[in-house]
């Protein structure tokens, strides 16, 4: 996947956590579905002038200015959440829980959303066996989640069967 939505180097990419290199992957996407977006509400336009006889018209070339313009905007807003994000997600090894788990540890969310956060991430793995198997290794979970490590394992387990 190229990268474009902000300038990073492949020494930058290399440093990259999993956390923020999911992060990244996620802007691009939707940086990419926005572009195509545009492009084909662009192409509905030209056809709707087209068909209504107004080829001569200057309302394609505003209406594709604003389009462009409305994008643009968007494609801004995630690129400062992106970048927000990614600092947000810097590693610090000197910190306890940085380590690199694949989900956002932050022990300011409430239990729910950590919940939430960590089922999400196991979830995304499509093997149950091997789900359930690096869910039950996962130290930080345990730490992360206190009682409701214990839930999720419960429902972790029940796909395994």
């Amino acid at each position: 996947m190229t990268f474009d939505i902000i300038e990073v180097t492949e020494e930058e990419l290399k440093k990259y956590s999993t956390i923020q290199m999911q992060l990244l992957r996620t802007a691009q996407k939707n940086k990419n579905k926005l572009l195509r977006g545009l492009e084909k509400d662009t192409e509905l336009f030209k056809k709707l002038f087209m068909t209504n006889n107004m080829r001569d018209s200057t309302l394609l070339d505003e209406k594709r200015k604003q389009l462009e313009s409305d994008c643009e905007y968007e494609i801004e807003i995630l690129r400062e959440q992106l970048l927000y994000s990614l600092e947000l997600n810097r590693p610090n090894p000197d910190e306890e829980g940085s380590e690199d788990v694949g989900y956002v540890v932050d022990y300011s969310l409430s239990y729910v959303d950590r919940y939430n956060i960590v089922r999400a991430y196991y979830m995304s793995i499509e093997d149950p066996v091997e789900r359930f198997s690096l869910y039950k290794q996962d130290e930080t979970a345990k730490k992360y989640l206190e009682t409701y490590y214990q839930v999720l394992s419960d429902v972790l387990s029940t796909y395994v069967k």
